[in-house]
């Protein structure tokens, strides 16, 4: 029998109640306090999402790079008639677009980069 399990996308960096008030506002979810001020979850109705977790010594990542490396980015779907709206709400939120070789043409994703330097996509639900 296998152990019934959960997982969590934790993002590090400097600031993390506000770093995961801007991803509660981007998923329409809500911050979660622990006990540990270094921890916060994002979370939904059917639970956690992600968390934020405080590195004293954060270095935001920097990506594009120049060898086109990458190691994580989110990947946030969203129906394609709404992609303009959750744009601008990304970008109100405090998201910065990252100018990508692929910003060409019908542009199915669009990828930014969050308050502290992490980068996410928002990308249309195929039909």
């Amino acid at each position: 029998m296998t152990v019934q399990k959960n997982t969590v996308l934790v993002l590090d960096c400097s600031e993390p109640e506000a770093l995961a008030e801007f991803y509660a506002g981007l998923l329409g979810a809500e911050v979660r306090l622990s006990k540990d001020p270094d921890y916060v979850e994002v979370a939904v109705d059917n639970g956690v999402c992600l968390a934020v977790h405080r590195e004293r010594d954060y270095i935001p990542p920097s990506w594009p790079r120049p060898e086109d490396s990458q190691q994580a980015h989110l990947r946030i779907m969203v129906a394609r008639q709404d992609m303009d709206e959750a744009e601008r709400e990304a970008i109100g939120l405090g998201a910065r677009p990252v100018d990508t070789k692929n910003n060409h043409g019908p542009r199915d994703s669009r990828t930014y980069s969050d308050p502290a330097g992490h980068s996410f996509t928002l990308a249309a639900i195929p039909e």
